[in-house]
């Protein structure tokens, strides 16, 4: 069985109307990284473009909306979820990528899935999707980005460690709730990092 080739160019031109220009910028700005990464540590340039460019295809959406889609279509809302709908896009754009998007790569699907959470054992295109939503070149929203950049072509795993630390870190001075992936996530890569440190 062949290879399934994507058009990118006709993928970005439909998201363009279906997000905000900035937003747009943002995941162009994700969709170069991820290829960047894929390069850097022999992933699969195209996947990574693809899951890049749709991560974010479900974030203009209402939050009334994305409750809406989930519910209509069997898609599981947590607790935390349901009071803090922003966080479905992840979820409802791994089903518009596969309804709209005609994406059936479920590796493709995973990253977008869990762009936002992350979760413990991820695949290398999820960590690459993952890292590249946090580090891309517009972002600036961490005073670590210098040294989460430098980890992201030595090493997806710490990279996803520092990350997740960071995370946590903003989550609990915000008191804000915790994704029970986000939090699986950082136990799975701490653990990983204490290992490497013995």
């Amino acid at each position: 069985m062949g290879e399934v080739s994507y058009n990118l160019e006709e993928m970005s031109k439909r998201l363009s109307k279906y997000i905000d220009s900035n937003r747009f910028y943002h995941t162009q700005g994700v969709r170069y990284m991820s290829a960047a990464l894929a390069m850097a540590h022999g992933a699969d340039i195209e996947k990574a473009e693809v899951a890049g460019l749709l991560h974010d295809c479900a974030k203009c959406l209402s939050d009334s909306k994305k409750i809406k889609i989930c519910d209509k279509n069997n898609i599981e809302i947590s607790k935390v979820e349901r009071s803090n709908a922003f966080l479905l896009h992840a979820k409802v754009g791994a089903y518009i990528a596969r309804e709209k998007y005609g994406i059936k790569d479920v590796e493709i699907l995973d990253a977008i899935r869990y762009h936002t959470t992350g979760r413990a054992e991820m695949r290398m295109l999820e960590q690459i999707v993952f890292i590249a939503d946090y580090i891309e070149p517009r972002r600036n929203k961490s005073k670590h980005l210098p040294e989460i950049r430098l980890a992201a072509f030595r090493d997806l795993d710490e990279c996803c460690y520092l990350i997740l630390k960071d995370m946590l870190i903003y989550l609990h001075s915000r008191s804000g709730e915790i994704d029970s992936n986000t939090q699986d996530a950082y136990h799975f890569y701490e653990e990983v990092h204490e290992e490497r440190r013995d």
